[in-house]
């Protein structure tokens, strides 16, 4: 497809087939649907040729009016998307798609994350996503389902985003202050531009806040950068670099029920006498190279280094203090290649890839009175992941494409434990794991498709899930991957009426669904078990339509059902119940109105169904409505200088509700409330 390849010197952007927002942002701009070209599925495809439920998120979408803090602003109207904790910034977002990912107490699971090409998911299947720069996100894309076959272990859906290089965005600077409710304060700067065959883009942030509950402040600056050379017409090279420094961010941790009606705004038990929270410092560099006419196809090659240190301290006395150093690094190669099979068109990309992650990892013993104590554990952790896959479409009739793609991972995980005063705990695990997919699009009109897939996803547990709950260490004999095949019909298209709609159909079986639990007296530390298996299935469904150029309106639902199939432990038959964490309804809907001279208003409701909070199902967490308001104008300051001010209220209805709720947990602590209503506003001033 050399129509569709970049010719902007640096790697193309990878983009995601655009459904609702997509369509929202092509209606106000101009630009069909159907035009646009996406490579999230590592094959360049129209829109219409995607046999897969993908969503792609607009620099207007991140940015307009937008604290661009969390990821749970932007993704807001991307159905089968669930977001929780988005203000204990210790813990970081807990991101589900399709009910993968609700399982992880912090950070991120079964989700593949990927940052500017960059796999922030770890060969062990973790990820965290505090170094992701909203202030300069180009797109966000996101592909709603198993996607294993494209890129390995914990991808039971996928969250790409990339930032700006200079090129597709307006040379020159900005510089943005804002400031909210709870002591919320952040700048951010930005330059960007080209020089010939060169191009930049560099943006800087620091943010604190006091947040809404005791012991939960937060500090911390971001730097993301990118440079780019055009070698010549086909062959370009990037080189992007990304600092974190999160010197301080407070766990105000979980409450029980009744300390929620007592105080919301309260922290956890021993949280403010041990000063409980994370720091982290942070580094990635990455080098990316494309060659868009080597032989009769398209090389693209992607190396990079991410090095992490963190300390963090558990809200408990015991080894309750633990740091690690991490260096991870990788290695992504691939070759696109039009051919033809019979006279039929095919399209083929076939590439290996290679990631390791080494976590130098400790423990310290914390007295009752909160003095730091010797050694408890140290060892190193390493992880290493080796892929082959491929991938190809072809094209039966002009309207009816078949795709299918395979690939093999082999992973290997190694414990070497140098704490040897309780005995030697060293131990490692491999895998071997095949993934595939099939998929057929017919598209039966010019701006209308159907479309129907297979794919399979797995994951491994991460080095935290394998931890041995018999106290003996190393991996625990007992916990598996999890698998999942999953099932998809869909329809989408536009109408010249400037409405467009999406609707997709899922099914999906996973086998030794993995499940945290917290053992009696243990401290609150989670463990991880198989539970047999379970079934999620239900509706996505996303209009938008343009009914003037002021006004446009656009919904996204999720209708849902996440149970296990059969589950036995302890004498307890939980089979039939709900998976825990998961809302199995919810509803998002935005008005929006564009005035003259950048004058804008955005309304947006959202409903969040209720949930339960552990396995036996008896802790239900209510439903609720969520209203947020924002606006801004724009004025000429000079002929090339703009300053942009912008307002917001978020939880406009005071609504009560709960930011997080932790599954399983112990004694009781489930809740982490969210904030009632709260205010920002902000000035921009590009030049």
């Amino acid at each position: 497809m050399r129509s569709a390849r970049s010719r902007h010197g640096s790697l193309p952007q990878t983009m995601g087939t655009g459904l609702v927002l997509t369509a929202a942002f092509s209606a106000a701009h101009g630009a069909p649907v159907a035009n646009i070209v996406v490579t999230a599925p590592l094959l360049e495809r129209t829109l219409y040729e995607t046999p897969a439920a993908l969503s792609v998120v607009h620099r207007p979408t991140i940015q307009q009016g937008q604290l661009r803090n969390k990821l749970d602003e932007s993704l807001v109207l991307v159905p089968g998307v669930y977001l929780q904790n988005q203000e204990n910034y210790a813990q970081g977002e807990r991101i589900a798609i399709r009910g993968f990912g609700a399982r992880a107490p912090f950070g991120v699971r079964g989700i593949t994350v990927i940052v500017d090409g960059i796999p922030y998911t770890l060969p062990d299947g973790q990820a965290q996503l505090d170094a992701i720069d909203l202030d300069n996100a180009e797109r966000i894309e996101v592909i709603r389902g198993p996607a294993s076959v494209l890129y390995g272990n914990a991808a039971g859906g996928v969250i790409s985003v990339t930032t700006a290089d200079g090129r597709r965005t307006p040379e020159g600077s900005s510089a943005r202050i804002t400031g909210g409710s709870h002591g919320f304060g952040k700048l951010a700067a930005r330059n960007s531009g080209t020089d010939g065959a060169w191009a930049h883009s560099v943006s800087f942030t620091g943010l604190n806040a006091d947040g809404y509950r005791d012991q939960s402040e937060v500090e911390k600056y971001l730097l993301n950068s990118k440079l780019s050379r055009n070698l010549d017409d086909d062959q370009s090279i990037t080189v992007i670099l990304n600092l974190l420094d999160n010197p301080r961010s407070e766990d105000p941790g979980a409450l029980t029920a009744e300390q929620v009606e007592d105080d919301r705004t309260q922290a956890g038990r021993f949280t403010e006498e041990y000063d409980t929270g994370q720091t982290v410092d942070q580094q990635v560099l990455g080098l990316q190279y494309q060659d868009l006419s080597a032989g009769s196809g398209e090389w693209r090659a992607k190396t990079f280094y991410l090095r992490r240190n963190f300390e963090q301290q558990l809200p408990f006395p015991g080894p309750s203090r633990i740091d690690y150093n991490r260096d991870y690094f990788g290695f992504n190669s691939d070759y696109r290649q039009p051919l033809a099979l019979a006279d039929f068109p095919v399209r083929t990309v076939t590439g290996i890839e290679a990631r390791r992650q080494r976590d130098d990892r400790s423990r310290r013993e914390v007295s009752f009175d909160g003095t730091l104590q010797g050694k408890t554990a140290d060892e190193v952790q390493t992880a290493t992941a080796l892929s082959v896959f491929s991938q190809s479409d072809l094209d039966l009739t002009p309207q009816l494409t078949l795709s299918a793609g395979a690939r093999f991972d082999h992973i290997h995980m190694e414990v070497d434990d140098q704490f040897t005063e309780d005995g030697d705990q060293s131990g490692d695990r491999s895998f071997g794991e095949w993934s595939g997919s099939a998929g057929l699009s017919y598209r039966y009109r010019p701006n209308h498709q159907a479309y129907a897939n297979v794919s399979t996803a797995f994951e491994t547990p991460t080095f935290s899930e394998f931890a041995n709950p018999s106290g003996q260490g190393g991996f625990n004999p007992d916990v598996e991957p999890q698998k999942a095949v999953n099932h998809e019909l869909g329809l989408r298209g536009e109408f010249d009426v400037g409405v467009d709609y999406d609707l997709t159909l899922f099914w999906i079986d996973v086998r030794d669904e993995l499940t945290p639990y917290t053992l009696p007296g243990d401290n609150d530390r989670t463990f991880y078990r198989n539970t047999g298996d379970t079934t999620r299935k239900g509706v996505e469904a996303a209009a938008g339509w343009s009914i003037s150029p002021a006004w446009r309106v656009e919904t996204a639902l999720t209708l849902a059902r996440y149970s296990f199939d059969d589950y036995q432990v302890g004498g307890n038959n939980f089979a039939g119940n709900r998976l825990p964490g998961l809302p199995e309804q919810v509803w998002s809907n935005q008005l929006q109105w564009n005035g003259l001279g950048g004058l804008f208003g955005k309304l947006e409701t959202r409903y969040v169904g209720d949930l339960v909070a552990d396995d036996a199902n008896d802790v239900r967490v209510d439903d609720y409505w969520l209203v947020n308001l924002r606006g801004g104008d724009t004025w000429y300051v000079s002929r090339n200088s703009l300053l942009k001010a912008f307002v917001g209220v978020r939880n406009l209805l005071d609504e009560e509700y709960f930011a997080n709720v932790r599954i399983n947990a112990s004694n009781g602590r489930y809740f982490e409330p969210a904030a009632k209503r709260t205010y920002y506003a902000g000035l921009e001033l590009t030049f």
